[in-house]
């Protein structure tokens, strides 16, 4: 039996990468700050506490003895060295990283989306070949960057499997976006106001696939770097739709052309000007990659986490953190105001 270690064990990257292991044969080690397990984990699995930024504790829990360290939350340059550090003590590593290091041939990426004309207009589909951001230390994006760069730099000394996912889905996610349907329903809101025409595609990637590819990277390690999405790209109408057909909700969609018509109207955490959609076909080369599931068909699941999540709360006390990413994504007010005016 070969022993894996999983850093951010308690995340939904992570909940979902410890069952894989497990599931394949793995004998896996389960880092977080909180320890706990998870109900889906077999009893093998082992729970441990450990706080990633603290260098020696981290040691501690990876051992000496560790085939493959995966690390769902590792960000930045610091992350990357620490990593390198325990070298002679890991076989390999499997790194989560993000499609947000990309930009597109104009220099334009995730951190420019903000500025005039700044969203970035990627090939369909992108690959891994794709130029990426500026390493640094200013944003996601710029950090993540570092953290590819430090650890590629490194290969010869700990290879390592770099994992570009995509707008991540499943249970225990703080920033669903499919809150944004699934609110609406609960709410009895019916009507749908959709920027672009809801054709708007910003390439999902559930955390059961994800696993997969952990598993696969572990089981054959190399320095790489590697797309991590979904095998469809569904645009938001599509999701909405999808959603609404889990629930049992019918529901009007009022297309808008164009960018979102008013501040707080048709403006989903989907909704991109140009498409954002990846190619898999280096992870089905070099991994003999199949996804293990379509974005629908995990719908049912994170549906159901996110409405036992919201039961008898505010969705600010239950979901802060998608509150500060995305601000107010209810402005029922806003958008009868424009529906009013239409």
């Amino acid at each position: 039996m070969t022993r894996a270690v999983v850093i951010g064990a308690t995340g939904q990257i992570g909940r979902a990468a410890v069952d894989a292991l497990a599931r394949d044969g793995w004998e896996v080690t389960a880092v977080s700050r909180s320890g706990d397990r998870d109900r889906r984990w077999s009893g093998d699995v082992r729970a441990v506490v450990a706080d990633r930024d603290d260098d020696a504790a981290l040691a501690a829990a990876v051992g000496g003895d560790c085939d493959v360290l995966v690390d769902v939350v590792a960000y930045g340059e610091r992350h990357a060295r620490q990593l390198v550090s325990l070298a002679g003590r890991v076989g390999s590593a499997v790194v989560i990283s993000s499609v947000s290091v990309y930009e597109d041939d104009r220099g334009r990426g995730f951190d420019t989306q903000g500025e005039p004309g700044g969203f970035p207009e990627y090939p369909v589909p992108l690959t891994e070949a794709q130029r990426t951001v500026r390493p640094g230390n200013d944003s996601y994006s710029a950090r993540k960057a570092a953290l590819e760069r430090e650890l590629l730099a490194a290969g010869d000394r700990l290879p390592v499997t770099l994992l570009r996912a995509g707008a991540v889905h499943g249970p225990y996610c703080r920033t669903p976006r499919e809150l944004y349907f699934v609110k609406r329903n609960l709410d009895g809101r019916r009507q749908r106001v959709l920027a672009y025409g809801g054709t708007s595609r910003f390439h999902p990637a559930g955390v059961d696939n994800i696993a997969e590819l952990i598993g696969l990277a572990a089981a054959r390690p190399g320095t790489r770097v590697l797309n991590a999405v979904d095998p469809d790209a569904p645009t938001v109408a599509e999701i909405g739709a999808a959603i609404d057909a889990v629930m049992g909700v019918e529901a009007e969609y009022l297309l808008v052309d164009g960018p979102p018509p008013a501040d707080g109207v048709g403006d989903t955490p989907w909704t991109v000007p140009a498409p954002v959609v990846c190619d898999m076909g280096a992870a089905r080369e070099e991994l003999g990659y199949r996804p293990v599931a379509r974005y629908a068909d995990a719908l049912p699941r994170t549906v159901a986490f996110i409405e036992e999540r919201l039961a008898g709360r505010d969705w600010r006390e239950a979901y802060p953190e998608m509150y500060t990413a995305y601000g107010d994504l209810f402005d029922y007010a806003a958008e009868d105001a424009w529906a009013g005016r239409r």
